[in-house]
């Protein structure tokens, strides 16, 4: 499901007091996995309990499709399907604030996050950036403490801190040791309803988010061009406009804006708190109550309404050439539901077709591109599952030598068209929920990466027991599902293709180095 599929978050942004690094969710099923990787030994694992056994969903290939190659000694049969979660404890404070508590007793130390049901996809026109701005401006102080004294106090205790902003949801954190979880929970509850700004505390700091932007983006060809993608991928749905925000419209931002969006979302009854540790619910409810339970309703943002795209009817190219690009790469990308938009099922099929397809040197497009015709040197593949609007699935490749960018994208195109014709083979679809699972587990083996997982899935839609039982949901995919998701959303008229090429020495110092091809998340993802 969101979050623990191996899907990314939009781009995001994080940023804390002082240096802000790059910062991004776990993509949980990038890393790749064996094959045979058996699940049960971390069936004792905090948070996680063994189902009843998943029968395999088969299906015979379709006539005429060729067989995948067989994977020596790789089991067809699945393992019980894990329950993700099974000691979390879900509940609501009188002001609307939904908590949840997930037990880990391993070290005496807990991870405090307060998540907001906000990012750029609900900003207002020509505020693009205002909720990474403010996600910033949120660090600058309160009525009851000054500029700093957070941060300060965090690192006197040895914790750690920090925030970040998607395209769904802005999120504040700290891990710290267990005793000093009260503290942490009275300082973010202040500033929930206590910032205070004026223009010059805030001015500096939107300097600090158009230099931010001059190095991740405008000095980025790679990050340029996911932008421009975006931007023609996405017609209408907000997920168009990048997270940090375009760079005009982040000029003209005010500390005016910034407290209107403030006092306008960031409000306990459009929020969430997750407590990951050594904790108990009872005792995280008495503190939840003490803290975050005095700040009134500050406002109700209402439903989430944002447009919605239109039927694609044509598909859309972008080329960007920058002198510093020394290798050209392609992205291909279709705009496909999401965990909260799809009919029942099929995420988790789109979620198993980007695996089996583009994901690690077993996926289709590895196999065939790169072991088998040497057209490619690197090729792989993702689905951002994680989001409250239809999002994307994405497939990217660095083409070997002497292999141009449109044979590059025909062999692609090829691939998933037999997928989309033919399907199949039990061995691939058994061997692809293996990996999605297993690496699902294995990414939230630690408090925080649990913690982010709930975070991110219930802020896009998704409840606890969605999370819980999606494994068993991945489990149960069919072939005739995943074969029907790529004929259905992976042809090549509803397809966005962007290049990247390199381009005549203007006599200009080089100041980035381009990415051969996209991470996860793209443009879309994370922000600090």
């Amino acid at each position: 499901m969101q979050g623990l599929a191996r899907s990314t978050v939009r781009a995001s942004t994080a940023c804390r007091a002082g240096g802000r690094a790059s910062h991004r969710l776990p993509r949980l099923g990038a890393a790749v996995i064996l094959a045979g990787l058996a699940l049960q030994p971390l069936a004792a694992a905090p948070g996680y309990a063994q189902a009843t056994p998943q029968a395999v969903p088969t299906a015979a290939p379709a006539p005429g499709a060729a067989p995948a190659p067989a994977v020596v000694g790789a089991p067809l049969a699945l393992p019980p399907a894990p329950v993700i979660g099974k000691d979390v404890t879900s509940f609501l404070l009188s002001n609307g604030l939904q908590v949840l508590v997930i037990p880990d007793r391993r070290a005496p130390v807990v991870t405090h996050m307060i998540w907001y049901k906000v990012g750029q996809a609900d900003e207002p026109p020509m505020k693009s950036g205002i909720a990474h701005y403010l996600e910033h401006l949120m660090f600058k102080g309160t009525k009851n403490y000054p500029q700093g004294y957070f941060s300060k106090t965090v690192s006197q205790i040895g914790g750690q801190e920090n925030a970040f902003t998607s395209s769904d949801y802005t999120a504040y954190f700290q891990r710290v040791a267990k005793q000093h979880l009260p503290l942490m929970m009275k300082l973010e509850a202040d500033r929930m309803e206590n910032l205070i700004l004026d223009d010059a505390t805030a001015r500096p700091e939107l300097q600090v988010v158009l230099e931010e932007r001059s190095m991740r983006t405008d000095g980025e060809p790679g990050s340029r061009l996911g932008e421009a993608m975006d931007a023609v991928m996405f017609w209408a749905s907000p997920y168009r406009i990048p997270v940090i925000g375009w760079r005009h419209e982040i000029e003209q931002l005010t500390y005016k804006d910034a407290i209107a969006f403030y006092d306008r979302y960031y409000t306990p009854n459009n929020a969430i708190l997750v407590v990951a540790g050594d904790v108990d619910a009872s005792e995280v409810r008495t503190l939840a109550e003490e803290t975050y339970g005095k700040v009134p309703r500050r406002a109700d943002p209402g439903q989430r309404l944002r447009p919605t795209e239109p039927e694609i009817l044509a598909s859309r190219t972008v080329t960007l050439a920058d002198e510093r690009v020394t290798q050209p790469s392609l992205r291909q990308g279709y705009v496909v539901p999401s965990y909260r938009t799809a009919e029942k099922g099929e995420a988790e099929a789109l979620d198993v077709l980007a695996e089996l397809i583009g994901s690690g040197p077993t996926s289709r497009l590895y196999r065939e591109l790169v072991l088998d015709k040497g057209s490619a040197s690197s090729v792989g593949g993702y689905y951002q599952s994680t989001a409250f609007d239809d999002t994307k699935l994405m497939f990217y490749a660095t083409p070997s030598e002497n292999v141009s960018l449109p044979d590059m994208k025909a062999a692609i195109e090829t691939v998933l068209a037999a997928v989309a014709k033919d399907g199949v083979t039990e061995a691939e679809l058994v061997r692809a929920k293996r990996k999605i699972v297993a690496t699902a587990i294995h990414a939230q083996d630690s408090q925080s990466s649990l913690a982010r997982i709930f975070g991110s899935a219930l802020t896009t839609g998704s409840t606890v027991e969605d999370v819980q039982t999606w494994p068993a949901r991945i489990y149960a995919v069919t072939a005739d599902q995943v074969k029907a998701a790529a004929a259905k959303y992976l042809t090549p008229d509803r397809a966005t293709t962007a290049y990247l090429v390199t381009a005549p020495p203007s006599g200009k110092k080089p100041t980035a180095k381009a990415p051969p091809f996209p991470t996860a998340g793209g443009a879309g993802g994370l922000i600090r």
